[in-house]
């Protein structure tokens, strides 16, 4: 039996204290369950909101109604890196018109008291690479799902680590670990062509650019390797942040520059030859009415879109951010922990709450909002008289918009198409295990790795 409860599975926090006045409070500070904002507190006999200390996120009046353009979907004939490219922003793909499930298959060690999966598949030359929660990275045929082979990258009587992940560029898979390393491994065979030790586990996958090798570890600090032998070729220190979630983010570049996240809600951009900090922006804000608004971890990877880095922390910020010089062009309270998506005039990004939004690209106004746990939103627990009682919502992973849909997964293992213009829920189909990883689209299909260890394709 799982040891870990679904919202722990996202946000293992480490170095936070809180103090707990009541049980109403202690719930709006766990960081997946129940809404941001929390109802009146009375205060020397009178009721006074709080309400208007916090900004809210709502739609523009002024865009109600409007329509917004969105390219048509392409073909996707490679995905090298979690993001789909190194920008990590492909707009719209083309991918499972069909929403069936072709095949699954079994890719080693699932979640479990030791064990978490956490990294995303990556796809080429008609090969999904993926890693197991024990670092066994593995090469699937993408349209059979026969394993072609496996090498499991754990050191011997290690144990206890997790995260990381995969990334294919040319003849070399590159593979980054909770173990402290990163390896190259040869993408036909497996054959493991060079390893680097660090001192620090490294939580996300890489981001392969330029012939280097760029990663983020748990202290905060960006590496980058020389693809072809492991060597490290720079290093840029960040500010040390112990407060972060399971998630993990990676790198996106653009030409020479590197847009690295932190768990301190630093966004830095850094020269890719040699690690020079060319700015660095802080996405924080403070909430008077959740202390966990203080872990400012960057989680889902920032997408870079015609010269802008858009990014989103879970202190409650989204924003949009000049590739060249870092100053917001605008920024939205809104708290998450995915990628946001970036397709035509609009940014997609979804909340912990629950909740699809869509914002104009240029200024930052809300075309619409959709609470996308109505109807999943349920009660677990309780003894006499309904004490120790719980609400549980979904924990939603992604978006990728593919052919005309907006698809995420779920912690209750759903896939979920919604219509990209509308917000409406169009279809899904059970998975058979929880999902907390983006699905990827490569060659028409969708691939989704599922919490068991399990890699899906659907159709």
């Amino acid at each position: 039996m799982r040891s870990m409860s679904q919202p722990l599975k996202i946000a293992l926090v480490c170095g936070l204290a809180v103090t707990v006045a009541s049980c109403s409070t202690a719930q709006r500070l766990w960081p997946f369950g129940g809404d941001d904002a929390p109802s009146s507190v009375a205060s020397a006999g009178e009721r006074v909101s709080i309400l208007e200390f916090e900004q809210r996120l709502s739609p523009s009046t002024a865009l109600s109604g409007r329509d917004f353009f969105v390219p048509g979907p392409q073909a996707i004939n490679a995905w090298p890196v979690p993001g789909g490219n190194v920008e990590q922003s492909l707009e719209h793909v083309i991918a499972a018109p069909e929403f069936t499930v072709a095949w699954r298959r079994d890719i080693g060690q699932g979640a479990s008291r030791t064990t978490q999966v956490t990294a995303t598949p990556v796809a080429a030359d008609g090969r999904i690479y993926v890693m197991d929660g024990e670092a066994r990275v593995s090469a699937v045929d993408a349209n059979t799902g026969q394993i072609l082979w496996q090498t499991n990258l754990r050191p011997e009587g290690r144990d206890r680590a997790f995260g990381g992940g995969v990334a294919v560029s040319g003849d070399r898979v590159f593979v980054t670990s909770g173990y402290r390393l990163a390896a190259g491994l040869n993408a036909r065979t497996g054959a493991v062509e060079w390893t680097t030790q660090f001192d620090a586990p490294i939580h996300g996958a890489p981001t392969v650019s330029g012939g280097r090798v760029f990663a983020v570890d748990v202290d905060n600090q960006v590496v980058a390797m020389d693809a072809a032998t492991g060597a490290m070729t720079w290093s840029y220190q960040a500010i040390s942040e112990p407060a972060r979630l399971m998630r993990a983010s990676s790198p996106a570049v653009t030409g020479d520059t590197v847009i690295a996240p932190f768990s301190s809600g630093e966004v830095v951009a850094l020269r890719a030859a040699n690690g020079q900090e060319l700015w660095t922006q802080v996405l924080s804000r403070t909430s008077r009415t959740n202390a966990l608004s203080e872990i400012r971890d960057i989680a889902g990877r920032p997408a870079i879109s015609r010269g802008v880095v858009y990014a989103v922390s879970h202190s409650g910020l989204i924003s949009a951010m000049d590739v060249r010089t870092g100053q917001p062009a605008w920024q939205l309270p809104l708290t998450g922990v995915n990628a946001p998506w970036v397709a035509g005039d609009v940014v997609y990004a979804v909340s912990k709450a629950g909740e699809l939004t869509v914002i104009n690209r240029q200024d930052g106004q809300v075309y619409w909002i959709r609470d996308i746990n109505e109807g999943r939103t349920r009660t677990e627990g309780g003894l006499f008289f309904g004490v120790g009682k719980r609400t549980v919502r979904p924990v939603w992973s992604g978006p990728i918009l593919a052919s005309n849909r907006l698809i995420l997964v779920n912690s209750d293992g759903q896939a979920v198409a919604y219509d990209h213009k509308t917000g409406q829920e169009v279809a899904s189909l059970n998975l058979g295990a929880p999902a907390y990883i983006a699905p990827i689209a490569y060659n028409g299909a969708l691939y989704v790795v599922t919490d068991n260890g399990q890699l899906v394709s659907i159709r």
